[in-house]
């Protein structure tokens, strides 16, 4: 207990773990000194900071001490003493309470222990086997990872997809081998599997990913963890209201990736008291220290400055580690960060805190000592059962979603096809609660706020983060809970390409809406048109890119990503376009509208969103000149509808034109050729934006590019005559 707090240069010293020890720091007269009232139980470590102005943080009360010529410290007013003793004494019980329901038992603590030491071999193994792994970051973090499955965590070991299950993320996921070490533990995973790791037809890779049923998302590239984490608390918390909690491992590393930053400001604003980021501060990155090496104090002041509730431990303690997580779970409208100071190549000797291991197995002919020596550490064989979850996540169906009416759109009706959007998702939401929509602050742009005004629960602001606003997005989505609409400006999504195609690896069912495509965006700048977006889109893999020309095929559009398996991209556009089909045409994936024909067409025109409008003028004025031509809206651009344009090219001679509001590379030109490669008499002349645009109207850009009607009309004269 605290005693003659009269001199702050008093110590008390105790055995007590609760006890409280002052101290100064400074030397020299007026220097500030400083009193801390220290505890290794996390949630009860306060300070008082003497000097020009301290603060005792739990009480708030304040008080002043200054350094006398003497070199003492001037005593505290009594009255202070008094009210911080008492406070002390209350505090104390409370602790040694809660120290009671947190402790482990010892001979829990003992399994825990022999557990993060199997974990050690398991991956001493598994990696000598393959020949290469980051074994050391393994190493670093088997004592975290023992109590997350085996004393924290409550799953199903047999389900791990179960939806009431604790959500757990690797994201440092260069340590898979640890995390496939903690299911052969489990008894998920054979040792003889585990031997298995990165060879072929082994679902065991060098990163998890959800070929595995116990992994969500993949993760490898690091930064990206916390944010899918941050999707699925908020799921839990906020849709599901259900009581599984989220659990993130990360790497010190990764701390230097903006979005693991964007992810920590997401968390804190949505109060996301269900999640826990565990830092592994290790100490060592891939080439040589990380930038802040063991400075662990700076991580937990920097995760305390965005807002989270913040504890320091050593993350080889297993009896700290299991008081830091439970104190946890004890924290209301705030998530929390574990700072647990670590060392690579933990229990390797020569390797422990070494540089230049990382990726490395222990050489063969060391690996058997090694383990011998571990073995000798364990005194039991003993497993923990995991705690089982509570079940009561909400029964949901996100299947099958059906529009309740035809769209309200009249033939000639002029409405932008990205405002038609908003409309749509908002009838969407009337119908399945599962909807939710997260904006980049856009809404106002993009028409989601049509969406927010009706169904403000499921709206999820993600402000200017993109990058964890598509990690979110991930994070919602899995395990089936929820149907994710992202909205933001297309040309945003650019700096999110990583999380994107880690998306597609992670067989993420998102849906992405990129509004402002194109120089048609005109007067708002040439910094938010898109002109790269298709291009980004069409390269990853099973991702559906769609492209409606008119308020009819975009409420379709939306209707089909929701019901379609995998990543889709809606590219809408700003300007107003007439409606061109009826409420009654139906659109399915893949399969372009041929949208002007007669069988005296001469040129097959293929065009979308704006250009498509154009194409449409510039047949209509050939027509006056007796010249008829073909016109297509492919509605997706992956997968293109090949068939239709290979059968319309060989009835119109084998010309085609490509018109599109886009870069030529990666655009609706070079999907069309691609399509066509085979065929050696077809032609495909493309028309496409060709340079770094201006800020201009929308039709003088269009002009300006060579992509308006009156360049269609010449591109078709001179394709006639050649």
């Amino acid at each position: 207990m605290l005693t003659n707090v009269e001199h702050a240069s008093d110590k008390v010293n105790t055995k007590n773990p609760f006890s409280w020890a002052w101290t100064e720091r400074g030397n020299g007269a007026h220097q500030r000194v400083q009193a801390t009232a220290t505890c290794p139980f996390p949630q009860s470590r306060g300070k008082l900071r003497c000097g020009h102005r301290g603060w005792w943080l739990s009480s708030g009360l304040q008080a002043e001490a200054r350094r006398g010529r003497s070199g003492h410290v001037r005593a505290l007013p009594r009255w202070v003493v008094g009210v911080l003793r008492r406070h002390l004494l209350c505090q104390t019980d409370k602790r040694e309470i809660m120290a009671n329901d947190a402790k482990p038992d010892v001979k829990t603590v003992q399994v825990l222990r022999d557990t993060a030491n199997r974990l050690r071999i398991h991956s001493i193994r598994a990696t000598c086997a393959s020949g290469s792994g980051q074994l050391t970051s393994c190493c670093s973090a088997a004592e975290v990872v023992s109590v997350l499955f085996f004393h924290t965590m409550k799953y199903k070991q047999t389900d791990p997809e179960h939806p009431d299950n604790d959500r757990f993320i690797l994201s440092k996921g260069h340590a898979a081998p640890i995390l496939y070490a903690a299911w052969v533990e489990v008894g998920d995973i054979s040792e003889s599997d585990l031997l298995n790791l990165r060879k072929p037809h082994s679902g065991l890779e060098r990163h998890p990913t959800p070929r595995l049923p116990f992994v969500d998302v993949a993760t490898g590239c690091l930064g990206q963890g916390l944010g899918a984490a941050c999707g699925m608390a908020y799921t839990g918390k906020y849709l599901d209201k259900a009581s599984y909690r989220v659990f993130c491992l990360m790497g010190d590393g990764e701390s230097s990736e903006g979005s693991v930053w964007e992810a920590f400001a997401f968390a804190s604003h949505y109060n996301l008291d269900n999640l826990v980021a565990v830092f592994d501060v290790n100490r060592l990155g891939q080439s040589g220290p990380a930038p802040l090496e063991h400075g662990a104090d700076i991580y937990q002041n920097c995760c305390e400055a965005f807002g989270w509730n913040t504890y320091l431990v050593d993350g080889h303690d297993v009896e700290a580690l299991c008081q830091a997580f439970w104190q946890a779970s004890q924290v209301k409208n705030k998530p929390t960060a574990i700072v647990a100071k670590t060392f690579k190549g933990r229990g390797i000797p020569n390797i422990e805190d070494a540089e230049n291991w990382h990726g490395k197995p222990v050489p063969k002919e060391r690996a058997d000592a090694i383990v011998k020596l571990i073995e000798s550490q364990i005194q039991t064989n003993e497993n923990l059962i995991p705690k089982s979850p509570v079940e009561d996540s909400p029964q949901i169906s996100i299947t099958d979603i059906k529009m309740t009416s035809p769209p309200a759109y009249k033939v000639g009706d002029k409405i932008a096809t990205q405002k038609t959007y908003g409309l749509a998702l908002a009838k969407m939401g009337r119908a399945n609660e599962r909807v939710i929509v997260l904006s980049g602050d856009t809404m106002n742009s993009t028409f989601s706020e049509i969406f927010r005004k009706e169904h403000p629960e499921r709206f999820i602001e993600c402000v200017t983060a993109e990058q964890n606003m598509v990690n979110v997005a991930l994070g919602c989505a899995t395990h089936g809970r929820t149907i994710a609409f992202a909205s933001a400006f297309a040309a945003f999504f650019t700096r999110a390409f990583d999380q994107l195609r880690m998306g597609a690896i992670s067989q993420a069912n998102i849906n992405l809406i990129g509004s402002h495509c194109g120089v048609s965006t005109g007067e708002d700048g040439v910094c938010q048109m898109a002109l790269e977006d298709l291009a980004m889109f069409r390269s990853i893999p099973n991702c559906t890119v769609f492209y409606p020309s008119d308020a009819i095929s975009t409420e379709h559009a939306v209707y089909l990503a929701a019901n379609t398996k995998g990543m889709c991209f809606i590219r809408t556009s700003q300007p107003e376009t007439a409606v061109i089909y009826t409420p009654q045409e139906n659109f399915e994936i893949g399969q372009a509208k041929v949208v002007r024909h007669s069988v005296n067409d001469k040129v097959t025109v293929i065009g979308a969103g704006v250009t498509l409008h154009e194409a449409l003028a510039a047949a209509d004025h050939l027509s006056q000149q007796g010249i008829s031509v073909r016109v297509i809206d492919p509605f997706t651009i992956k997968p293109l509808d090949a068939a239709t344009i290979i059968s319309s090219a060989k009835a119109t001679g084998g010309r085609v034109i490509t018109v599109e509001d886009h870069y030529r590379e990666g655009g609706i030109g070079e999907a069309v050729c691609a399509a066509v490669s085979r065929e050696p008499d077809i032609r495909v002349h493309q028309l496409a934006v060709s340079g770094v645009p201006q800020r201009r109207k929308t039709s003088e850009l269009l002009d300006m590019f060579g992509i308006s009607t009156r360049h269609i009309i010449a591109a078709v004269t001179l394709t006639l005559m050649k």
